[in-house]
């Protein structure tokens, strides 16, 4: 199964037989370029700028259940057109309430936070393996204990003590506080998993713009699976929109972001460690505007190639125990997100790479 991305600017896509095909104006001195994909292939398709996309073509993907999202050429997120929303609205209606139970949902995001700093520590200490840092070390032994407190937190929250500050001295607050100290803990130590020779180096996160090129790759990784995120949520029947961890605000897709928690790690870092250390992207495949870095456009291919590389990379699942894509596990943990809501299951067991 495929993921397309059109990222050249006013391209043609139309349906001819059961193959998508992809008309490529020429360019300066670059011919016009035609590039076939069977429809049966293809599972999402992602349009970056100014493309046209035919009647006949979107009413053949569209009943093929595939998933169409827009970008503009920044990579700024447009819109999305999905088939027909999952007929469970009982499911819905269960995560409306699970939203609005306070013990519920205080379930539910403690387990998100838990994956997300238990596949950090993973990610540190493969690489504290391999470079012997000590720093590196100590920073996945924090996270180690940070996910015992996350463990020690009581099930229910109480009310807060002082109203003008809600969320103080609150479970809620607490394990707000030890995801940030997580997050803390581990981009205070990601710079040092990367290597020099591509003249890229990390200091610490920053975004909204991100102002350098190793924060420009992480914050494009985290919008490419943040996506991915939704479209497997809305597979199952969810609402991307309702969430548990993140707030719930006019056009946020909460629930996508508390999904994303635990693959941002095993999926987005581990591609952005890829493409620096193997030099796959360089200082030259950057641009600055306006205080802002992003990737040139020739560059960006190569980013989304290792990013589908890495969705379809199979792993040992930990919890089904059998192999499966990356992309196969975001469905996955949305259909036992599902089950949890439904209280089919316990609790909703969050994804934790080996």
């Amino acid at each position: 199964m495929t993921t397309v991305h059109v990222t050249k600017p006013y391209c043609t896509l139309k349906k001819e037989g059961d193959v998508l095909v992809i008309h490529i104006p020429g360019q300066d001195e670059t011919p016009k370029q035609k590039i076939e994909v069977p429809l049966i292939k293809v599972t999402r398709l992602v349009i970056w700028g100014d493309s046209t996309l035919t009647p006949a073509a979107l009413a053949a993907l569209l009943e093929q259940k595939v998933e169409i999202a827009w970008l503009d050429g920044l990579g700024r997120f447009r819109g999305r057109l999905v088939p027909a929303e999952g007929k469970n609205s009982l499911l819905r209606l269960g995560q409306f309430r699970a939203h609005e139970d306070p013990t519920a949902r205080l379930r539910l995001a403690r387990a998100f936070v838990r994956g997300k700093l238990l596949n950090a520590r993973t990610l540190l200490m493969r690489a504290a393996r391999k470079s012997a840092d000590e720093a590196v070390r100590q920073a996945a032994d924090k996270l180690r204990d940070l996910v015992a407190q996350v463990d020690q937190l009581p099930k229910t929250d109480e009310l807060p003590q002082d109203p003008s500050r809600p969320q103080a001295g609150t479970v809620w607050g607490k394990l707000q506080g030890l995801e940030g100290a997580g997050s803390a803990l581990y981009f205070d130590v990601f710079g040092r998993l990367l290597r020099s020779d591509g003249g890229l180096r990390f200091d610490q996160r920053n975004r909204r713009p991100p102002r350098d090129p190793v924060n420009a790759l992480l914050s494009y990784g985290y919008t490419l699976l943040m996506h991915s995120c939704s479209g497997a949520l809305q597979a199952c029947g969810l609402d991307p929109y309702i969430g548990f961890l993140h707030g719930s605000q006019y056009g946020k897709p909460a629930l996508a972001l508390d999904l994303m928690e635990e693959f941002r790690a095993p999926i987005a870092d581990s591609v952005v460690l890829t493409v620096v250390n193997n030099r796959v992207l360089t200082s030259e495949d950057f641009i600055e505007e306006f205080g802002s870095v992003r990737l040139k456009d020739g560059s960006r291919r190569r980013f989304l190639e290792k990013f589908e590389e890495r969705m379809e990379t199979e792993i040992h699942h930990p919890i089904f125990e059998y192999r499966a894509t990356y992309r196969r596990c975001l469905e996955l943990q949305a259909r036992l997100l599902a089950r949890a809501i439904e209280s089919e299951l316990d609790a909703y067991p969050p994804f934790c790479v080996r």
